[in-house]
């Protein structure tokens, strides 16, 4: 059921963006079914475009009349992760999560106070972000593509580019191919990766993924992944792994699929109190890399516009990856679908 519920002015630094697409993201799950946590009531919807409508005070990044693309990270740019250069980790975003960065909400109902996913909050017409939230494209980019590139597709492609820095010629294993796992095929392919393996459990999302860059799949519903990965690539193992699903079993089968010297990347965010074991002789002696990745090392206000340009210049098949169109009050529908596994991604459009 869709609620009315009242919007605050942008104060000093802020934005309000009429939202024109919000993707159907697997993260928004996770909250819905308590796999992760988020002060309640909240409004959800972190992966998002719009059009500014009105800016607060003090901004000066963005303007009415800008189409922008949301950043579920408004890095401050103050803080020592923004200074080092890891604005994806911003220190004072993550200590003021659900609420904008001053600590407190725009959103309210009945003297409630309502918290922000990500102080984005899209699953609404409208939404108050901070500016630096707000990365203008004015490329003419559809809505649907270009909430793709607010979370899934810097979240796949830059786990590629950005934190694994797959080399040329490499192998590459990417277990769970749903919308990031596309994404981080599609990385693979962009930086001239010799083999890319496809692992899920579903025939049709192997099938679909293909479209994407991969060039062989595995099916880890018939036959152990590992085994198969390693028939693959002559038995050394993947040279660079991606777990993209979100689980204990899924680490440790990404692990054990690597080469040595190779290097594991872990985008995938696991349900709360999930822990995975792994060899740590095997570690050592074969000197892998385990590592994660939150929002594929990607700089928001640098990285997403380039994403728009691979998308533009025909290198980013964003066009394949968007199948299913929704309106805000069938966004049960959607989440059913993607629960029954249709692949692709889908996004919720709004007029």
């Amino acid at each position: 059921m869709v609620e009315d519920v009242d919007l605050d002015e942008p104060k000093a630094g802020e934005v309000l963006v009429k939202i024109g697409a919000a993707g159907v993201c697997r993260s928004d799950r996770h909250f819905m079914h308590g796999d992760a946590n988020i002060a309640l009531p909240a409004v959800l919807g972190h992966e998002g475009a719009g059009t500014v409508e009105k800016v607060g005070p003090g901004v000066t990044l963005t303007k009415p009349g800008d189409q922008v693309i949301l950043s579920f990270v408004p890095a401050c740019g103050r803080c020592k992760s923004c200074l080092e250069g890891n604005s994806n980790l911003c220190d004072l975003h993550m200590a003021t999560g659900p609420f904008m960065l001053d600590g407190t909400t725009r959103l309210h109902k009945g003297g409630k106070d309502i918290h922000h996913m990500g102080k984005v909050a899209c699953f609404a017409e409208y939404a108050v972000v901070p500016e630096t939230g707000c990365i203008p494209t004015n490329s003419g980019i559809s809505m649907d593509k270009a909430a793709m590139i607010g979370c899934c597709v810097p979240t796949g492609v830059g786990a590629t580019m950005f934190s694994a820095k797959v080399q040329p010629g490499s192998t590459v294993a990417v277990v769970g191919c749903g919308g990031v796992g596309l994404n981080v095929i599609m990385g693979a392919k962009l930086l001239n990766a010799s083999q890319i393996i496809a692992v899920d459990i579903r025939e049709s999302q192997l099938e679909f993924a293909m479209k994407f860059g991969a060039t062989h799949s595995v099916n880890a519903a018939d036959r152990d992944p590992v085994a198969q990965v390693k028939e693959l690539t002559g038995g050394r193992g993947a040279d660079y792994t991606f777990e993209v699903f979100g689980s204990a079993e899924t680490v440790k089968a990404s692990y054990d699929m690597c080469a040595k010297s190779g290097t594991v990347t872990v985008v995938g965010i696991a349900p709360m109190g999930a822990e995975a074991s792994i060899n740590a002789v095997d570690l050592v002696r074969n000197e892998k890399t385990l590592r994660g990745t939150y929002y594929g090392s990607a700089r928001g206000r640098t990285d997403m516009p380039t994403m728009v340009d691979l998308y533009l210049s025909g290198r980013l098949n964003l066009d394949d990856l968007v199948v299913r169109h929704y309106s805000l009050d069938q966004i049960n529908e959607a989440y059913g679908d993607m629960d029954e596994g249709e692949v692709g991604r889908g996004a919720i459009m709004f007029n």
